[in-house]
């Protein structure tokens, strides 16, 4: 047990309330959620009871809606200013309004013996981890198993406690099925990198409860969903290829717009927005982000999915970043097209851009906003570190395969047969929330790949 106690049915009676509030509020996402879930009751109960909990299942089970109702709890037994949280990326830290673990732990780029970054912890982020009751790991399928058992070590002593993470209460989250981290050889050690953080030695001590989520929220199609499960687990038979090369025969018609593409590699998705943009030939209206606060915080906000510039113009293909009203749909990974851009006398406004308007954008559901600037904040526990605001948009006619990590789409073009490493596959297919939206250029299925190590760490803990 780590931390506070809250009585099982007093912490049931509020989970409930705070579920079927959101649930309300996020019908369109989970239209058939009338209740949580047995193993989300079991997660969000052990959590209240202290206990360290990692969450990890596929695409769509719900892992961040969770995560999220997890923060809660947190926040209810322990108080708000001692619950830090943090994920792996920039893109997943500021998703959840926190800061990367990398940032919180005071360790830089986490380079280094494990007494390096001790001492480099000691000096940058002591009190961060003096001060800590209950610590939030989103996205740890990016963090390597070296950099785990680092982070307990750092944990440990700083809090001078042999218990694992030094007593903390741990929430960690992710699906190691999906993008694996990007591996730095270790200068500092004679052992062979330890790729994925189950590996550390630490790990099976760091948790009193390990959940895999098994419901799948996002896709309702049965069909979809079995595919989906085998490509995750690298699972390819005669069945699943002629299901995918299906997709390469049909057009992809949606509301009579224009599917966003994904692609692997960043520079692909410069190249086509760009050229998709140019090739309208609309005056193009430019916004510029607007940072505040002090570093490390405010370079931690150029790592997020929130563009340093915007530029746009009549007929752009936009999706929305952030969720503004999730009742009509006005959600993260909503896409649509600029219909127009209306004047505004917002303070901000003048300081992202010269034009003094706003992009109004019809959204392919058919829902028409005026794009008002958003703010985005980096928090240390309930502190304010850093804030970005912008137009809450980017460009849609290309998008990262990383950068969708998380969202959902209606209806995707992409790919495949330029598709890298493992996970990448299921990542982009899981974007989507139906077969009937998926449309594919091209398909190899040697490219449909599940690391070994993943596979063997799942059959041993889950079955």
């Amino acid at each position: 047990m780590r931390g506070g106690r809250m009585p099982i049915a007093i912490a049931r009676a509020g989970l409930l309330k705070l579920f079927l509030h959101n649930c309300g509020e996020t019908k369109k996402m989970y239209s058939t959620l009338l209740l949580l879930s047995e193993q989300q009751q079991q997660v969000l109960n052990a959590i209240s009871n202290g206990q360290s909990v990692f969450i990890t299942g596929s695409a769509g089970t719900g892992k961040t809606f969770l995560l999220q109702q997890a923060i809660e709890v947190l926040r209810q037994i322990h108080k708000p200013s001692r619950v830090f949280v943090t994920a792996s990326t920039g893109v997943a830290a500021c998703a959840l309004t926190g800061q990367t673990i990398h940032s919180f732990a005071g360790i830089g780029l986490g380079l280094g013996s494990q007494r390096q970054l001790f001492c480099r912890a000691s000096k940058y982020a002591e009190s961060n981890w003096e001060n800590a009751d209950a610590l939030v790991i989103d996205e740890v399928s990016m963090i390597s198993g070296e950099l785990f058992d680092k982070l307990d070590y750092i944990a440990r002593n700083i809090r001078r406690s042999s218990k694992p993470w030094g007593g903390l209460q741990l929430v960690v989250t992710g699906d190691f099925f999906q993008l694996p981290p990007i591996i730095k050889p270790s200068f500092f050690s004679s052992y062979p990198t330890k790729e994925f953080a189950f590996e550390a030695k630490c790990w099976s001590k760091s948790f009193d409860l390990q959940v895999e989520l098994t419901r799948v929220f996002r896709q309702s199609d049965t069909q979809f969903v079995n595919l989906l499960q085998g490509i995750r687990r690298g699972h390819i038979d005669n069945d699943l290829v002629n299901i995918l090369h299906q997709c390469k025969k049909k057009p992809v018609k949606y509301s009579s717009v224009e599917a966003p593409r994904l692609y692997p590699r960043n520079q692909d998705v410069r190249r086509v927005n760009e050229e998709r943009l140019r090739k309208l030939g609309g005056e193009i209206v430019e916004y510029r982000a607007v940072d505040t606060g002090k570093e490390p915080w405010k370079s931690q906000l150029k790592h997020g999915i929130v563009p340093d510039e915007l530029q746009i113009c009549l007929g752009a293909r936009v999706m929305l970043i952030k969720n503004i009203d999730v009742k009509v749909g006005l959600v993260n990974g909503a896409v649509g097209t600029v219909i127009g851009f209306v004047e505004s006398e917002c303070r901000i406004l003048e300081a992202i851009s010269s034009t003094g308007v706003l992009p109004k954008v019809k959204f392919d559901y058919g829902e028409e906003k005026v794009m008002e600037v958003e703010t985005w904040h980096v928090m240390k526990g309930v502190k304010v570190c850093a804030t970005r605001e912008q137009v809450p948009l980017i460009l849609a006619w290309a998008l990262s395969v990383h950068k969708c990590q998380g969202m959902t789409l209606d209806v995707l073009h992409t790919n495949l047969s330029r598709a890298f490493g493992c996970g990448m596959v299921y990542v982009a297919l899981s974007r989507v929330r139906s077969l009937e939206g998926l449309h594919l250029s091209g398909f190899d299925s040697s490219k449909i790949k599940a690391n070994p190590k993943v596979l063997e760490f799942y059959q041993r803990q889950f079955g």
